[in-house]
């Protein structure tokens, strides 16, 4: 009785393993945050143009007195 359980399970467990749909890709769960920082990123590369366009309009005022 054990050894037809055992001809009868593995078989079948065999075909409940195998799917045939295609997976899903894994959600991007953290797709937000990588946008918000990148977000982040451009507006601290703005500021600094901005501080070094005025650091240097200062310089040419001092030169330009």
């Amino acid at each position: 009785m054990r050894a037809t359980w055992i001809i009868v399970a593995l078989p079948l467990a065999a075909l409940v393993g195998c799917d045939s749909k295609p997976k899903e890709p894994a959600p991007d769960l953290v797709k937000s945050q990588r946008q918000a920082l990148d977000k982040a990123k451009g507006v601290g590369e703005t500021l600094q143009r901005s501080a070094n366009e005025r650091a240097e309009k200062a310089e040419k005022a001092e030169k330009a007195k």
